[in-house]
């Protein structure tokens, strides 16, 4: 990471890859075994996070979307939806991959693609 750089800033374009994470109906909560509070804050030592309401894929808590960087977004990245983001190591892996630059700028950790799942993002017919 570049000298002054933010947390997660790509060294290319200077816009960083951003985090959501999910905290609402059952991401975050009891019904999850977890320190989400400590996940949540691990991140956003790495990266910036917003925290937002249910993504609508309860069934894969905790849900974590990693965006690109601006330079990801140039080379065609899309975001990166993860689930059963429950463990620490996992948590780790997403903060090792956003500091190398995210989506489209670094390759994901091999081990992410086990938490990978499609957005529930609803595709209509023209």
């Amino acid at each position: 990471m570049p000298t002054g750089a933010a947390p997660g800033e790509d060294a290319v374009a200077g816009t960083p890859s951003r985090v959501v994470v999910c905290r609402d109906c059952c991401c975050g909560t009891v019904k999850v075994p977890g320190d989400h509070a400590a996940q949540t804050a691990r991140l956003r030592s790495a990266v910036p996070v917003r925290v937002t309401e249910c993504l609508d894929v309860c069934e894969q808590a905790n849900v974590v979307v990693v965006q690109p960087s601006a330079a990801g977004r140039a080379g065609g990245a899309r975001p990166v939806w993860l689930g059963l983001v429950n463990d620490p190591d996992a948590t780790e892996d997403i903060v090792t991959w956003v500091r190398a630059g995210g989506p489209g700028v670094a390759p994901m950790p091999a081990i992410l693609d086990l938490y990978v799942i499609t957005s529930p993002r609803r595709v209509t017919a023209s």
